[in-house]
């Protein structure tokens, strides 16, 4: 079989092993990143396509006659023209639950360094503000404890709850809410609303859905505590970027942090970059990238290759 790899490089940062995938097909090629220009050529006679971003949509698909399987190097599949796929005879499978642990703790890690005002204090070292001080230690910005402090946590699939397990080991009280439109049977879970009044942390971890657009609004800041701190390591559609904005100027939250973006990368500029807040924490998109979560991600390419050449695939998502 042969398989290319048509955007390689949104995965190794020449840091992985890819010996096991080489071995299970005939030929692989690696490509760092491919553009629509060069697609077609590229996938035309390819028995398998591996894709983290790059779109195959039903016109591409057509012209892969030979295209037997694709493995998506993520979890998403809007990439993929699914239903195409699918009338082809082609399965298409994902990965899963690689990332859990590297974005559980990016996540205590947003967390820590807003309680901590560790970015502030670094800088102020940095800037010779220590050195200058009157006293053994620099004392200017809030530092506070998560212990006793109360987390909610909106998205409560293999993510929120890797999270709740870490935030309960500093101690603190963990509330899992409904999503609006999407009632629990659960009766431990709380409302919407009373997760954010009550809550010190609020931490995203639901799917961007039609639902789920601008969740975390102006009116979900206003019922937010003025001492909370916002996470966002789940999409950047979530929250309204904004709202969010305005909400850090006027002092309705303490403070917020994001792994994610409306648009990523935000090659127009964002609102969020543009205001320069001091109490804002971005990073970009970063928070799955261990290099353990991408080597675990290129273990499950070998055994989706591996499954679908025994006739039994898995993490099948058509």
């Amino acid at each position: 079989m042969k398989a290319v790899f048509l955007d390689c490089a949104s995965l190794d940062k020449n840091d992985l092993d890819f010996q096991a995938l080489h071995a299970v097909f005939d030929e692989l090629i690696l490509y760092p990143s491919t553009d629509a220009e060069t697609l077609v050529a590229r996938v035309q006679d390819a028995d398998v396509i591996i894709s983290n971003k790059v779109l195959l949509d039903a016109n591409t698909l057509k012209q892969c006659p030979q295209l037997k399987l694709i493995l998506i190097s993520a979890t998403g599949t809007n990439n993929i023209d699914l239903q195409q796929a699918k009338a082809q005879g082609v399965v298409v499978c994902n990965c899963q639950g690689y990332g859990t642990a590297a974005v559980a703790q990016h996540t205590l890690m947003l967390m820590l360094n807003l309680a901590t005002s560790c970015l502030q204090y670094d800088r102020a070292v940095q800037q010779g503000e220590w050195n200058k001080a009157t006293q053994f230690c620099l004392l200017d910005y809030p530092i506070i404890e998560l212990s006793g402090k109360t987390l909610g946590i909106l998205g409560y699939g293999e993510l929120g709850q890797a999270v709740a397990k870490l935030a309960e080991a500093f101690g603190m009280r963990v509330l899992v809410g409904n999503l609006p439109n999407r009632p629990h049977a659960d009766s431990t879970r709380v409302g919407f609303n009373d997760l954010l009044a009550q809550s010190d942390f609020v931490s995203l971890h639901c799917p961007l859905t039609d639902d789920t657009r601008d969740l975390i609004d102006a009116e979900a800041f206003k019922k937010m505590k003025k001492s909370a701190f916002l996470i966002n390591c789940a999409r950047g559609g979530i929250v309204n970027e904004a709202a969010l904005a305005d909400a850090l100027k006027q002092g309705e939250i303490a403070g917020a942090a994001t792994d994610v973006l409306t648009v990523e990368p935000p090659k127009e500029g964002n609102v969020l970059l543009e205001a320069r807040l001091p109490n804002l924490i971005i990073t970009p998109h970063s928070a799955w990238g261990s290099v353990d979560a991408r080597q675990r991600m290129v273990q499950q390419l070998v055994e989706n290759a591996q499954a679908f050449q025994a006739g039994q695939p898995i993490r099948r998502v058509n």
